[in-house]
């Protein structure tokens, strides 16, 4: 990022900043650097609108103070010449106009002029533009706010400012077109945007230094000056009487000759941030095109300017100016304000000063996301604690150096949260451990396959050895790595997994390993690997046969000398980890063709255990779905007593390619079929009833249909029986049979209603 762009009229006191980024969250243009110890304005995109000055609760943002320029100047032989800016009479409300004239001149200035003047200056220039309907819209650019907001944001907007200076910079240049000698001209505003604008190499040496009204108080109090006891003096200069409006809502329109009820869509006039930043939006995509535009950022104008006070309210404010534009106010003529030495240049150009800021690819995002433990759209809040709108805006701005990771409140608060090592290893496994639900950690199975599994866990699960678990997708493979760490003496320590197919190979290596600040694109700072995270615990590499060569070398390093190395480290950790891998591919293939190194082979292959297809072990599928049911019963909160037998042996049918994963998902999705307690043959998709007729023919299916018709039958005969029974028990009454019979009375009704039963009827036979 360019040096030096945070030197501008406003300045951060540092030790005041407490990084609350209250700043950042109001900044229109997002023209905040955070830096180590505190929050910076970054010159080259700020505005001058003020708004950081303005929320910040602690001080630390403040005008560049122009106080001691002032001074400067005050003492120097070159006459000193002040300008009220056309706000002041809503700022010294307390005070007549020639008192706070002769105030000034007590300061040491020799004159003293209304900026209204530099206003009327402006006007025939803007009336004879107007008067010249070109079919573009014009911009008005007597705010200097609003013309740095297009100059640094919206360049191609440049075209449509109005090519006029500013009421302040035509004051300016026609004081110093009246004397033949130098002055000093000194301009007196609310508008910190004016600092901003008397720097700018287009309008340089109109103005000499910019005060605002809040600084001249301070300057009246330090040398012992009550304007209010003051005798009323003259201003100098003419009469200011049209442009003494400019300042407010709608003055502009009435200097200008602009006559319209507001219903004109030609002629827009707007003030106040929300609606100047929704026009320029709306002008710079196209969808309206006035053909003028009078905008100021301040709410209610140049009134509600940065340097204002703030014990009266705009409609206040406006009633004042609309007040003084109707004073007379006494002027001393003179020769020197007549005429001014010929005509005074108005016209101005504008450059596009817009920072080009470098601009991050998904990859970056996706990183600085992670940094800030956001793996998915639901993990971003959107929140806007950090001053941006969104996390991907947080993101791109740690990309371009304007923020930093901390600044987002929720990663902030969980590593507040967190014990320091121990508890944020566990977070890492917890993060992860939650992308997967586990009801039950037991390997299930008391077929011969499973026991011979379970009798390996058992003897290599105490021992550090490096384990090899293969088998097809959907065996268990993680479960059995996570049964062997709980079986070992590393159990009360982490257990990582990780999905070598899921990253990239860089995220990978960056996931493993960690990285530093600074190794490659959006590193913003040091962040643990996986392999750290799992000291003195486990990790778990599965499907590791997919990872890269490059990849294989660096985990074999790993496994020989027990280091790591972070990515753009020079240096090397020391990790004690216990390495379980997993994979469904032939690595003896992957050897013999080239893409899987044997040195690797042979040092994560130290004991291997290999998983059975469920299709070789169906004397398991029993127990395996009475596991399921439950865990699909708490899951769905639905009541699952059992599968029916014919439902059960059609499961024994299949081959099962996606092994016990398969399984799992075909008994979840039967028990949400279900219409009642029992899972039967219909809620199994349709492939089990063919793969039974298949095997057992047609007849089955019918005996099945037969059989559950008999059923029902005698169901329904049952309960018909018990219904009556209890209805003659109680003489007919139906509240009594329902307590009787123990179910609600509701429910006894709806029985009585589906039998076709009449309680009248049904009366008891005891006299």
């Amino acid at each position: 990022m360019p040096g030096n762009q945070h030197q501008g009229p406003i300045k951060t006191i540092a030790n005041r900043c407490r990084k609350c980024y209250a700043c950042v969250r109001t900044c229109p243009t997002k023209a905040i650097g955070i830096r180590e110890d505190c929050a910076v304005v970054l010159h080259q995109r700020c505005i001058g609108c003020g708004k950081c000055i303005q929320v910040c609760s602690q001080g630390a943002k403040v005008i560049a103070d122009a106080i001691d320029e002032t001074e400067r100047l005050l003492r120097k032989k070159i006459p000193a010449i002040a300008v009220l800016g056309c706000s002041y009479p809503a700022f010294f409300y307390d005070l007549e106009p020639g008192q706070l004239s002769a105030a000034l001149r007590q300061l040491g200035f020799v004159d003293v002029l209304e900026g209204a003047a530099g206003v009327e200056l402006i006007a025939p220039e803007y009336r004879a533009l107007l008067g010249h309907d070109k079919g573009e819209t014009l911009i008005s650019s007597h705010c200097p706010t609003v013309v740095d907001l297009i100059e640094r944001h919206y360049p191609q907007l440049l075209g449509n400012l109005v090519p006029i200076v500013s009421p302040m910079v035509a004051i300016g240049r026609y004081i110093k077109s009246c004397h033949k000698q130098k002055v000093n001209v000194v301009y007196i505003s609310s508008c910190i945007g004016g600092k901003f604008e008397v720097a700018d190499p287009q309008v340089a040496g109109a103005i000499d230094t910019v005060l605002t009204y809040k600084e001249l108080k301070k300057m009246l109090d330090k040398n012992s000056i009550d304007p209010r006891r003051l005798k009323a003096e003259t201003f100098n200069g003419n009469s200011t009487l049209n442009g003494r409006s400019f300042s407010i809502s709608g003055g502009p329109f009435h200097v200008f000759g602009i006559g319209h009820d507001g219903l004109d869509p030609k002629f827009v006039s707007t003030v106040g941030e929300e609606a100047t930043m929704e026009v320029i939006r709306d002008i710079a995509a196209r969808r309206i095109a006035p053909r003028y535009v009078d905008v100021r950022f301040c709410h209610g104008g140049c009134i509600g300017g940065p340097g204002r006070t703030n014990r009266l309210t705009a409609f206040s404010k406006r009633n004042l100016i609309i007040e003084y534009r109707q004073k007379q106010i006494p002027y001393c003529p003179s020769e020197t304000y007549s005429s001014g030495s010929g005509r005074v240049p108005l016209d101005r150009t504008f450059a596009n000063r817009q920072l080009q800021m470098d601009k991050p690819g998904q990859d970056a995002i996706t990183r600085i996301l992670h940094e800030t433990d956001k793996f998915s759209v639901s993990d971003e809040l959107n929140c806007g604690s950090c001053g941006y709108s969104t996390c991907r805006e947080h993101a791109i701005a740690v990309f371009q150096g304007l923020a930093e990771i901390g600044m987002c409140h929720p990663y902030s608060q969980k590593r507040l949260e967190e014990d320091r090592s121990r508890l944020e290893r566990k977070y890492d496994l917890a993060r992860r451990a939650l992308d997967q639900s586990y009801g039950n950690k037991a390997i299930i199975g008391n077929d011969g396959q499973t026991q011979g599994v379970l009798k390996l866990i058992q003897q290599v699960g105490p021992t550090p050895t490096s384990v090899l678990i293969r088998g097809e997708s959907g065996t268990g493979k993680e479960l059995t790595a996570r049964a062997i760490h709980q079986a070992s003496q590393r159990a009360e320590n982490p257990l990582v997994t990780i999905n070598c197919t899921t990253l990239t190979d860089s995220l990978l290596e960056s996931e493993l390993f960690g990285h530093k600040k600074g190794a490659f694109t959006g590193a913003v700072a040091d962040k643990k690997g996986l392999f750290e995270t799992a000291d003195g615990g486990t990790i778990f590499l599965d499907e590791i046969g997919d990872i890269t060569p490059k990849l294989q070398a660096e985990l074999l390093r790993v496994l020989d000398s027990g280091e790591i190395k972070p990515v753009g480290s020079n240096t090397s950790v020391q990790v004690d980890v216990r390495v379980i891998a997993a994979t469904n591919k032939p690595l003896e293939e992957g050897i013999s063709q080239g893409w899987f190194r044997e040195d690797l082979f042979y040092r994560i292959n130290v004991f291997s255990i290999t998983l059975p297809p469920l299709r070789n072990r169906l004397e398991a599928i029993p127990l395996l779905v009475e596991h399921f049911l439950n865990l699909a019963a708490t899951r769905l909160n639905k009541t699952i007593h059992r599968i029916d037998d014919i439902a059960l042996k059609a499961l024994a049918c299949y081959h099962w390619p996606g092994n016990i994963r398969e399984l799992h998902n075909v008994i979840e999705r039967a028990a949400v079929l279900s219409p009642d307690q029992v899972i039967h043959l219909e809620q199994l998709p349709v492939i089990f009833a063919e793969k039974l007729r298949q095997e057992n023919g047609q007849a089955i299916l019918q005996q099945v249909s037969g059989l559950r018709k008999q059923r029902d039958h005698q169901v329904q005969t049952v309960e018909k029986d018990l219904l009556i029974h209890y209805l003659r028990e109680t003489d007919g009454n139906v509240s009594a049979a329902a307590l009787r019979a123990d179910i609600p009375r509701r429910t006894f009704y709806r029985m009585l209603k589906r039998q076709k039963i009449d309680p009248s009827q049904h009366r008891s036979l005891r006299t």
